[in-house]
């Protein structure tokens, strides 16, 4: 199980929030709405968007009728720079520092480093050529997001 779940409650929220707008919401979502719906804390929510509203992706409204909205069209919105935003520099393998002293643990973690960063080029190709419009492309998600919003609300 992965510990870090950032880009998966991130895309989860990228996709409730456009499938929203394509079903005609024109109001913010709350934290405690989206929570509801990818069953994490509201605190862990605007955590993880955070990010993405200071790259322009989201934008976020304080108050009694605030919550969050798309400020980017979802076809311009790549997987990898959802990735990119909350993946960091952080390795996509669990490294861990070895014994400085000991032979065999740094020439694996060099090796595991070069591979770190191959894998990342991979994940990243592979992740720009998906948008969130791609994601809500399907009538029957968009179908069950407005289901899901209505129960929400």
């Amino acid at each position: 199980m992965p510990t870090n779940t950032r880009f998966a409650v991130a895309v989860h929220v990228l996709a409730y929030l456009a499938g929203m707008a394509a079903v005609g919401r024109t109001t913010p979502v709350g934290s405690e709405e989206l929570a509801g719906s990818t069953a994490v804390n509201p605190v862990h929510v605007r955590k993880v968007l955070g990010p993405l509203r200071a790259a322009g992706l989201l934008r976020s409204r304080a108050g009694a009728h605030g919550g969050w909205d798309l400020a980017a069209d979802p076809g311009d919105i790549t997987l990898a720079q959802v990735w990119r935003l909350l993946q960091g520099d952080d390795p996509v393998l669990g490294l861990h520092g070895p014994n400085p002293a000991c032979g065999v643990g740094q020439a694996v973690q060099r090796a595991l480093v070069d591979l770190d960063a191959d894998i990342r080029d991979v994940v990243e190709t592979r992740l720009a050529a998906v948008t969130v419009a791609d994601l809500i492309a399907d009538p029957d998600l968009v179908a069950q997001i407005a289901a899901v919003g209505a129960l929400l609300r």
